[in-house]
C-alpha cells in the first residue's frame, strides 16, 4: 500500500506498522494519538514515519486506516476521521468487541459504510505502549474478521491481505458469534485474573500471601498487567455476551464449592480429569499449527 495511517499507535498499532515496514510492504506510516510525545517516540523508534495530531489530516491520502484505540474512544475517533478519508480508503479496527464497533460506526457514519472491515487481532501482551512493539507480534496468530453482508469484497480481500502479510492467519465469522466466543475465551479469563489479584490484595496478609506466590500464581495472573483502561473498556463494551459468560462460571463454581463442601473427591478428580484432558488437547493442537506455520 502507498500510505498507512495508524490510530493509536502502542502495541498493536505499531507492531503491524513494524512487520509491513520491515517487508518493504508500506511507502509512508502516518501515525495519530492524544499523546505528541508517544508519537515522537514512535517516529524516532522508525514504527511510524510521520504523525498528525488531527485524526482527519492524519488518514488524508492514506489507502488503509487502522483504528487502535480503547473502545469507549471508538465513536469519537470514527467521527473525528470521517472527514479526511479518501474516496478508495479501507478502513479497519482491532477493537476486540465487534458489536460495540458496529454500533459506534453506525452513529459516527449514520450507517455502516461498506469499505469498514471491522476486524480483530487475537495478539497481544500484557506490555503496552509503541514501546512494546514488535514486527514479530502477529505471526501465526489469528485475526477475526466480521465483515457485514454489504462490506465491500474488495475492502475485505485488503485487509486480510494486509494481516496475512504481518504473519497472520485470518478468519472470518459474524459479528455476535465473535463477540460471544471472545467473551469465553478473552474476556473471562481478564476478569477472572483482575479480579482474585483485587480479592486477595484485600486479605488480612495480603503482603505474606503474595510473598509467598509461586510460578503457577504468576502465570495465571499474568493478564491482570494489561492495560486497565482498555480492558474497562471492553468489559463495558461487551457486557452482554460478558455477563452470560460470568454467570455461567459463577454456576459452575458454585459446583465446585459444593463437591469441596461434600469432600466429593470422586467428582473432584474426575473434573480435573477432564479439564486437563482439555487443555492437552488444545495445546497440542496450537502446537501442532505452530509447526506447520513455521514448516
Amino acid at each position: 500500500m502507498g500510505r498507512l495511517a495508524i490510530i493509536g499507535v502502542g502495541l498493536i498499532g505499531g507492531s503491524l506498522a513494524r512487520a509491513l515496514k520491515a517487508r518493504g510492504l508500506v511507502d509512508e506510516v502516518v501515525g495519530n494519538g492524544r499523546n505528541e510525545a508517544t508519537l515522537r517516540q514512535a517516529v524516532d523508534l522508525g514504527v511510524i514515519d510521520r504523525y498528525e495530531l488531527d485524526p482527519a489530516a492524519a488518514v488524508a491520502g492514506a489507502d488503509m486506516v487502522v483504528v487502535c484505540v480503547p473502545m469507549g474512544a471508538m465513536r469519537a475517533v470514527l467521527d473525528s476521521l470521517r472527514p479526511g478519508l479518501a474516496d478508495d480508503a479501507v478502513v479497519t479496527d482491532v477493537g476486540s468487541a465487534k458489536g460495540s464497533v458496529v454500533r459506534d460506526a453506525e452513529s459516527a457514519f449514520g450507517e455502516v459504510p461498506d469499505y469498514l472491515v471491522p476486524g480483530h487481532p487475537i495478539a497481544g501482551t500484557e506490555r503496552s505502549g509503541v514501546e512494546a512493539s514488535f514486527a514479530e507480534l502477529y505471526r501465526q496468530r489469528r485475526v477475526i474478521l466480521t465483515p457485514l453482508p454489504h462490506t465491500r469484497a474488495d475492502a475485505v480481500a485488503r485487509v486480510r491481505a494486509m494481516w496475512e502479510a504481518a504473519g497472520a492467519d485470518v478468519v472470518e465469522m459474524e459479528v455476535e458469534h465473535h463477540d460471544e466466543i471472545l467473551a469465553a475465551t478473552s474476556h473471562l479469563p481478564h476478569m477472572l485474573a483482575f479480579g482474585l489479584v483485587d480479592t486477595l490484595s484485600r486479605w488480612e496478609g495480603a503482603g505474606e500471601i503474595f510473598e509467598f506466590a509461586a510460578g503457577g500464581f504468576r502465570d495465571f495472573t499474568r493478564i491482570a498487567s494489561s492495560d486497565p483502561v482498555m480492558w474497562r473498556d471492553i468489559c463495558i463494551a461487551n457486557r452482554g455476551a460478558l455477563l452470560n459468560a460470568l454467570k455461567r462460571y459463577r454456576d459452575d463454581l458454585d459446583g465446585l464449592i459444593e463437591m469441596v463442601e461434600r469432600g466429593d473427591a470422586t467428582s473432584i478428580e474426575s473434573l480435573f480429569r477432564d479439564a486437563k484432558a482439555t487443555r492437552d488437547r488444545f495445546v497440542e493442537r496450537l502446537e501442532n499449527r505452530e509447526k506447520g506455520a513455521r514448516a
